[in-house]
């Protein structure tokens, strides 16, 4: 089959599999907050010394809507807000460290948005001082950020790189002035020039660019421009992302159509076109979506095996325990995952009544922790291995029915024990994925939950 009939044929909405289950698959019924606190002190313990934690904290406030965006956000330009946020967030996690019977070792802490640059840089410092108060610090930790170029400062890159964030992802999207208008996203060259030059010399070691292929009114001329642009630049990493079109999930994309976006067709030639630019500038693909260059910690870990994806995205540290704080952040135990509540109001409520925020999540099962080995093992080394004793699970068995089509398409090679992602495959991981994906055979939705591509 040719390339262009198997991307039709695999053209169908599937998660993009940052966890397993799936949020939309989570067995919320037999959750309960007090399993989730066992669960959380469960892997404290187990996990703290050997490998550290990670902490990804939410920062959902933006001055603007992104029409593209599928974050939770919160749009004001009253910067009032920030203070009562950051005492929220930090006695939230004083609230889980109630739960430790010692100190946290932290191994990685991630700024999410919304816009972390929201907040001012006395802010952000007040925060992270906030965080690390009776905490230890892993000897590999990595701290990093999310910064919206048009408002990233000297003092923002020179405040949180004294608190030790040496890694920086700035989210551009395109450069092109009427997809900027178009989905509400205005930052100039010259900004993320100037963001990006800043960093590097104040010593950030990886700098990260956001690309997004498939929005509305994209052009291959645009792409072809924007990256070619981003490769004068050189960022470390980059994400290119394909838009997911969810109106039913964030109103915000409404403010177009589907007429606006660019068909299957001409979306996979701006993927094809943007991935051939970067190789020949030197980057190497790593898992989905991803390229770095061979200098960067991200590609190493691919080369290595020690590559890990969660719910922050691919990272090259792996931690058993993860930490979610602020409105809506999701934590993983690896035996169960939790979200917070999804509005500030309802947070800061909780929070006030010494409450730690969660209002759903899931306690793995045995099953549950089997396909999340083998999805990750995909999704992050294109490959993966099982014995006999996973064959004695009958689920195992439909996973390997459910690859037949894969393997007859060429996506993957199947032998005894063994699995692995072909070079023809590698931009379907999220169709091979989901073989594995009972949850998901299981109870087919009845509305569309996943975007396609």
């Amino acid at each position: 089959m040719e390339t262009a009939e198997l991307i039709k044929k695999y053209s169908v909405p599937v998660p993009r599999y940052t966890s397993y289950p799936t949020v939309p698959y989570w067995d919320e019924t037999t959750f309960s907050y007090d399993k989730w606190i066992n669960s959380v002190r469960e892997s404290f313990t187990a996990s703290n010394k050997e490998s550290g934690i990670s902490l990804y904290i939410h920062l959902p406030f933006c001055e603007n809507l992104c029409t593209y965006c599928g974050c939770n956000t919160r749009i004001t330009k009253n910067h009032s807000v920030e203070i009562p946020y950051i005492n929220a967030v930090i006695r939230e996690w004083e609230l889980y460290k109630l739960n430790f019977d010692e100190k946290p070792i932290v191994k990685e802490l991630h700024l999410g948005g919304g816009t972390p640059t929201f907040f001012s840089s006395e802010n952000l410092n007040l925060l992270i001082n906030g965080i690390l108060t009776n905490c230890e610090l892993h000897s590999n930790a990595e701290f990093s950020f999310e910064a919206h170029p048009a408002n990233t400062t000297e003092q923002h890159l020179e405040t949180l790189y004294k608190l030790g964030f040496k890694r920086l992802s700035l989210g551009i999207q395109d450069f092109d002035k009427e997809v900027q208008k178009v989905i509400n996203r205005m930052q100039s060259y010259e900004q993320v020039e100037y963001v990006t030059n800043t960093a590097r010399k104040i010593g950030y070691t990886s700098i990260n660019y956001d690309l997004i292929y498939g929005l509305p009114l994209q052009k291959l001329s645009g792409l072809i421009q924007t990256i070619t642009q981003v490769n004068q630049l050189r960022p470390d990493r980059i994400a290119f992302y394909s838009y997911a079109h969810v109106p039913w999930i964030k109103p915000g994309q409404r403010m177009f159509t589907e007429l606006d976006l660019p068909d299957t067709e001409a979306k996979q030639e701006l993927y094809e076109t943007g991935r051939k630019l970067f190789i020949e500038a030197g980057y190497e693909e790593v898992g989905m979506d991803h390229f770095a260059l061979k200098s960067d910690s991200l590609f190493n870990a691919q080369e290595n095996k020690t590559l890990h994806r969660n719910f922050m995205g691919y990272t090259h540290q792996y931690t058993e325990l993860m930490i979610g704080l602020g409105v809506s952040s999701i934590s993983d135990t690896w035996n169960a995952f939790a979200q917070n509540v999804k509005t500030v109001e309802e947070y800061k409520q909780l929070i006030a009544e010494d409450t730690i925020p969660v209002f759903k999540g899931h306690l793995l099962d045995s099953e549950d922790l089997l396909m999340r080995k083998h999805i990750l093992n995909i999704m992050c080394h294109g490959e993966t291995t099982w014995n006999d004793i996973d064959l004695l699970n009958d689920s195992f068995s439909l996973a390997f029915d459910n690859l037949e089509e894969v393997v007859k398409d060429g996506l993957v090679e199947k032998h005894d024990y063994t699995l692995k992602v072909t070079k023809r495959g590698t931009r379907f991981l999220r169709n091979i994925c989901a073989a594995f994906d009972m949850r998901l055979w299981r109870k087919q939705p009845e509305r569309q939950l996943f975007s396609i591509g």
